[in-house]
């Protein structure tokens, strides 16, 4: 009976503290303004295509010149273009802030003294960085959805494959494509977390967050460093399009997930690390 007590009171003070920093999160302004920012993504593609009526093949991001012949490409182009730019700059800022920001409001001191506890805290603080994270991926998928719905015929889609698909097994396709996205974000979230321990101003944690995930990407981009890539947390990033072929492959994925986990332990180590080490001031 006593070692369930305090499992039962460590429950107690976890859930209170993750719904306390959720409605925090989503109580902002900021936070609505960056999910409202990735919504118009899709929306801007799918008026601007409307107006032009497509683009040429080969031109423009992937899936754009396919547009005009079924709305669901809509989502899948705006993803293209939300992941190596746009999601890494929101998640930078909300990880880049995660513990940065309690200490530059002069607030971490009393969180910890709630009691929260460092460890408790930092957890809590990933998870609703992992929040965000899923509602910037819906964000994106759920408008480019309703603005291909409203702007372009749904029928048919061919996948990569050259297999063609009802438009309801194109849906679960493209909820697949959003959650390997989610996933993609899970190691970035964790490195802008460990940053965040490391300062006291949260705009130096995500800016250095911002240009992590950059630098990755050009790094990436060089095959000089071909023995790295694989190492780089951004190297599957648009990976996800072995999801849409029939059979599924889900070698991306798995691989993908793979890498997100070595760097949510790694950097959560050092997170853990330097958090609990770390003299708490402000």
């Amino acid at each position: 009976m006593s070692i369930e007590v305090p499992h039962r009171d460590s429950r107690a003070r976890t859930w209170p503290l993750l719904a306390s920093e959720l409605s925090v999160m989503f109580r902002r302004r900021r936070t609505w303004a960056m999910l409202g920012a990735l919504a118009a993504i899709p929306v801007l593609i799918a008026v601007a295509v409307r107006l032009t009526n497509g683009g040429r093949a080969g031109q423009g991001p992937a899936f754009l010149d396919r547009i005009t012949e079924n709305g669901l490409f809509v989502v899948l182009t705006a993803l293209v273009l939300c992941t190596p730019l746009f999601f890494p700059l929101t998640v930078g800022v909300v990880a880049g802030d995660s513990i940065a920001g309690e200490a530059g409001l002069g607030t971490l001191r009393y969180l910890l003294a709630a009691p929260a506890g460092r460890v408790r805290l930092l957890l809590v603080k990933y998870v609703g960085t992992a929040v965000f994270c899923l509602a910037a991926t819906a964000a994106v998928v759920l408008a480019g959805t309703a603005a291909g719905l409203i702007l372009f015929p749904v029928g048919e889609v061919p996948l990569l494959s050259g297999d063609v698909v009802d438009g309801w097994t194109a849906e679960g396709r493209i909820l697949l494509v959003g959650a390997y996205v989610f996933v993609s974000l899970l190691g970035l979230a964790a490195i802008g977390l460990f940053i965040s321990t490391l300062t006291d101003v949260p705009v130096g944690a995500m800016a250095a967050t911002i240009m992590l995930a950059i630098a990755a990407q050009v790094l990436d981009a060089l095959p000089q460093l071909a023995w790295l890539h694989p190492w780089l947390f951004s190297h599957w990033w648009l990976g996800f399009a072995d999801l849409l072929r029939q059979p599924v492959e889900w070698t991306s994925f798995g691989n993908n997930a793979v890498l997100q986990l070595g760097y949510l332990l790694v950097f959560g180590a050092l997170a853990y690390g330097r958090f609990t080490t770390k003299d708490i001031l402000s």
